[in-house]
């Protein structure tokens, strides 16, 4: 791809899974591009309002092979998980937790929040670290002001901000609250590729022109990115970045493995509660049974090749 190229990814709705369904706008992963960086998926949710929908409620469910990555704009998640934490994703602060070999999970909107506004994220787990132990990280990102822009660093480094919370592969994460009119050119790593994610007004990043809930995508090479704000007001956007993914995955319900009998073992697993995944203390209801696999074999996906 020329470095003069944005590829612009769309949205598609999808319900999510729990005994309240609430739609989720997917943009990653899709069959023009199933990774940026270790990001391997973007659900952009919102503006909810939580009267009219009954909020999230997603039962006990499992993870294999990768982190979460919970940013609110608005309202308050709690989250459990089989590890015994029990915390709450607020906006402004990142979640990172990593199933890693296996972990459950429940998150459930509070009794107080009127509107669910965020995106939920995951990152693949690369093969030395695809079993790596449970763990959970939690990170209050102070406010960085450049000329034009109000940041958020929650993974990685931008604008002279470090996140300290841990990934196994180099990987950027940031809010980015462009002001009215406002253009904005970001210093990034040449070996990473980025994504920009747009939730509010109309962006352009490097040149092409972006609207709600779409993705641009930036292949390396670039030291800046170039954003212009066009509407009248702040526009949101999430910033994702990271050294290409090289490895072929599969992604099957809540599972990334190598191979099929990844997510099958993953799913008899879960099925008969076995001591991988461990149990949820605190929800008071179910867990979620894994959907029937495909009656054919999962295979591998990556990127399509770098021109």
């Amino acid at each position: 791809m020329a470095q003069t190229e944005v590829q612009v990814l769309t949205a598609r709705d999808v319900p999510l899974g729990g005994p309240r369904a609430m739609t989720v706008r997917r943009t990653l992963p899709q069959r023009a591009r199933t990774l940026i960086g270790a990001w391997c998926f973007a659900d952009h949710y919102g503006p909810d309002r939580v009267a009219e929908s009954g909020g999230m409620d997603v039962a006990p469910h499992p993870h294999t092979g990768l982190a979460t990555v919970s940013w609110l704009f608005a309202g308050e998640i709690e989250h459990r998980d089989s590890l015994g934490t029990h915390a709450f994703v607020r906006p402004g602060e990142i979640n990172l937790m990593t199933g890693g070999h296996g972990i459950a999970h429940t998150e459930v909107s509070t009794p107080d929040t009127t509107e669910l506004h965020g995106v939920q994220l995951w990152v693949a787990l690369p093969e030395a670290h695809r079993h790596a132990p449970r763990a959970f990280q939690h990170h209050a990102p102070r406010p960085v002001r450049v000329d034009g822009a109000e940041l958020r660093v929650f993974l990685g480094t931008l604008a002279g901000d470090t996140s300290p919370v841990g990934t196994f592969t180099p990987l950027l994460g940031a809010e980015v609250l462009l002001d009215a009119g406002a253009s904005v050119t970001l210093e990034v790593d040449p070996e990473f590729e980025h994504g920009l994610l747009v939730d509010e007004g109309d962006v352009r990043f490097e040149g092409a022109a972006l609207k709600p809930a779409e993705l641009g995508y930036a292949a390396p090479g670039r030291t800046a990115l170039t954003l212009v704000n066009d509407s009248a007001r702040t526009a949101r956007t999430v910033l994702l970045g990271g050294t290409p993914f090289e490895e072929e995955i599969v992604m099957w319900w809540n599972f990334i493995g190598r191979d099929h009998q990844d997510v099958v073992e993953a799913r008899e697993e879960w099925e008969r509660a076995s001591d991988r995944f461990g149990e949820v203390p605190g929800y008071p209801g179910d867990r979620l049974p894994a959907p029937a696999l495909p009656n054919a074999v999962i295979t591998p996906r990556r990127n399509p090749p770098r021109a």
